[in-house]
């Protein structure tokens, strides 16, 4: 009855879109424009029903306040606490929002931001900027030791997952992946399956958690040879002995990689 689709936006961002047919209506994730999505929402015939925030940056909620212009009642959820102000249903750790036959539990995700938050079942998940296919997002305004917790959190859905974040960042983190294991086949044969398929300007989402526990070089930071391609002027500048601790200095390489 339900299906998730892509409404591209700015130059590599994706408005997640999901459509119920039958009632002819839409939610949307996290949309930082709005003309895309009501040129979508007309060519399909669709009404918009609600919209899902995961945190307060512009290219996730900028679209907001031109969508409810023709009805204020469209109800916006996101996190509570947020410096965004257009959210209607503040929402917390483990709080839950039903969107047609799919029940989302909240978890709260700081790293990228602190207010940001991830919308997860075992089916399909909402990640924003937090978990992204073969990487996640700077850290912004949280520390290492918050985002990798908050990658935990989402490692521990089950395996075949789907994971919908908000950016066609794949290749740029596949690359980054490559120089932290370079003799990880699975991720090379996942390279050039991606590679291909952006090759014809096709989507490289979405993933799921069994293919990041593979490849992701941020969730697969428990590992102790996670560093060992490290750079030498961070492995003298961080301590490698907890697994955040790890992610830290990978996360710092991939800054300026």
């Amino acid at each position: 009855m339900v299906q998730v689709k892509a409404i591209k936006a700015f130059s590599d961002n994706y408005i997640w879109c999901i459509v119920n047919n039958d009632q002819q209506s839409a939610w949307v994730v996290d949309p930082g424009q709005a003309d895309p999505v009501n040129r979508y929402l007309d060519e399909h015939n669709l009404t918009l029903a609600g919209i899902l925030i995961t945190h307060h940056h512009y290219d996730h909620t900028d679209g907001v306040e031109p969508l409810l212009k023709t009805n204020r009642d469209i109800p916006v959820y996101g996190p509570r606490h947020s410096p965004f102000k257009g959210i209607n249903h503040p929402l917390s750790e483990a709080d839950k929002v039903t969107v047609y036959d799919r029940t989302f539990t909240v978890l709260a995700t700081p790293g990228h931001t602190l207010d940001h938050i991830c919308y997860v079942n075992d089916e399909l998940s909402f990640t924003g900027d937090t978990l992204f296919s073969a990487g996640c997002g700077r850290l912004f305004e949280g520390s290492a030791e918050q985002m990798w917790h908050s990658l935990c959190k989402l490692k521990s859905l089950p395996d075949d997952c789907k994971i919908y974040c908000t950016h066609e960042y794949t290749q740029a983190n596949l690359a980054f992946a490559k120089a932290v294991e370079p003799t990880n086949e699975a991720l090379l044969r996942y390279s050039d399956k991606i590679d291909a398929l952006r090759a014809n300007d096709d989507i490289s989402l979405p993933t799921t958690i069994a293919t990041e526990k593979q490849l992701n070089p941020f969730l697969r930071s428990h590992l102790p040879h996670i560093t060992d391609q490290l750079p030498d002027t961070l492995k003298i500048n961080f301590n490698l002995n907890e697994p955040w601790q790890r992610f830290a200095s990978l996360r710092a390489w991939k800054d300026n990689f």
